[in-house]
């Protein structure tokens, strides 16, 4: 298992931690995710063999999140 951390930007509430939570979560090989509208992070558990961190980016992005660079 893999782990990142991501600054995400625009997480403003619990609904947008659990939006964020829950598109990962879609993904197979995320095994959990954790946003913070405190920190504005976002921790992910997941297989590299099975998702790659670009698309972990994009599934934040597709959920109408910018992750910062």
């Amino acid at each position: 298992m893999a782990n990142i951390n991501l600054n995400v930007e625009g997480i403003t509430c619990g609904g947008c931690e659990k939006s964020i939570r829950n598109a990962l979560l879609a993904n197979d090989g995320v095994s959990d995710a954790t946003a913070s509208h405190e920190t504005g992070v976002v921790a992910i558990e997941y297989d590299d063999s099975k998702i790659k961190q670009e698309q972990l980016k994009q599934a934040i992005v597709d959920a109408g999140f910018d992750v910062a660079a």
